[in-house]
């Protein structure tokens, strides 16, 4: 039996991929642009198993439900001609299933470890897997998730509409001083999945046409701010997206409502903010948590006054992350079986 062991980075889209293709297997209606959060890790060790033995995920030490990561597994061994079967021990630094894309960087690891464990079957050191494989794995994770299709990455990614994988656009260095502050609102479980309301808002939404329509135009402006790393545009088309996005699934039957009271608190302080001349940009994704774009010299008075205006808040720092580190792992027991 081969193990490795994967650190892998949520990613945060700054043009936000809400809904799927009706052709295809969870191609993306949109195109989005994202940035790898450094700061926020998934530590994942994965176990190669025989083909007798049944995949198996565990997060946080809890088995999760084997048909949501069934058609992974099942992808994985038809593309790569294998019969292995796999055990993933997985852990977050950050809440899970909270509206933190730990679905990106999950699925990644996975992407990226079983790739480098069946196309390295055999040797005694594991290797990281090339360009091209690499590239394989974002189209593998993006069977799970479609934003673990640019989590395979670190610095900045793109997903085009309807792209059975991701590009990366930039490495972390191209904007060192862009920083991230994550204010944590809530660190439950989101009531609706990520899934269920993107099908929800493309079945019933009458403004998830013009969303879609409207998602391109914004990303095709924003990978223009973020080469030229224009801070007050990107914020401002970050807005626009998240603001558009959620906008059409609250307009689905039943509504997909994610915000809390904290939520607008934290976007009516950042609003507050920009009239100081303060340069802070939030947006949001399928969850309550509102993350916060700015520069690193602004870091630090953008977490006191959201703090002061909004009691309660946690926070985490992130910055542009560096790409998934992989080794071998050489467990001190056998795994459960």
């Amino acid at each position: 039996m081969k193990a490795v062991r994967i650190r892998t980075s949520p990613s945060l889209a700054l043009v936000k991929y809400w809904g799927k293709l009706t052709r295809g297997r969870n191609l993306p209606a949109t195109p989005s642009i994202a940035v790898t959060l450094g700061g926020l890790d998934t530590a994942t060790v994965i176990h190669t198993r025989s083909h007798d033995q049944p995949d198996e995920v565990r997060l946080a030490g809890q088995v999760q439900e084997p048909a949501r990561f069934e058609p992974f597994f099942t992808e994985l061994r038809r593309r790569l001609h294998t019969d292995l079967h796999f055990l993933a021990y997985s852990d977050n630094s950050f809440p899970s299933s909270a509206g933190l894309a730990s679905s990106s960087s999950g699925f990644a690891a996975l992407g990226l470890g079983c790739t480098c464990l069946v196309s390295n079957h055999g040797c005694d050191t594991p290797v990281m897997p090339d360009q091209v494989l690499t590239a394989l794995a974002s189209e593998l994770a993006r069977i799970g998730s479609a934003s673990a299709a640019r989590a395979v990455y670190g610095g900045f990614t793109h997903l085009p509409a309807g792209a059975k994988r991701a590009e990366r656009l930039y490495g972390p260095e191209h904007w060192p001083a862009l920083r991230i502050l994550v204010a944590v609102t809530s660190t439950a479980p989101k009531a609706d999945s990520s899934r269920s309301a993107m099908e929800r808002t493309r079945l019933s939404s009458p403004y998830y046409g013009p969303w879609i329509h409207d998602a391109k135009v914004v990303c095709a402006e924003a990978l223009i701010a973020l080469d030229r790393q224009d801070l007050q545009r990107l914020g401002e088309l970050a807005r626009l997206s998240y603001l558009r996005m959620h906008a059409s699934a609250m307009a689905a039957e039943p509504p997909v409502l994610y915000w809390l009271p904290a939520s607008l608190g934290v976007i009516q302080a950042c609003a507050t903010l920009r009239t100081k001349g303060v340069r802070a940009w939030e947006t949001m994704d399928a969850g309550p948590q509102v993350k916060v774009l700015c520069l690193d010299q602004e870091l630090g008075r953008v977490r006191q006054e959201l703090a002061d205006a909004v009691p309660g808040l946690s926070f985490i720092e992130a910055k542009p992350g560096i790409d998934p580190d992989l080794g071998e792992w050489h467990p001190q027991r056998e795994p459960d079986a």
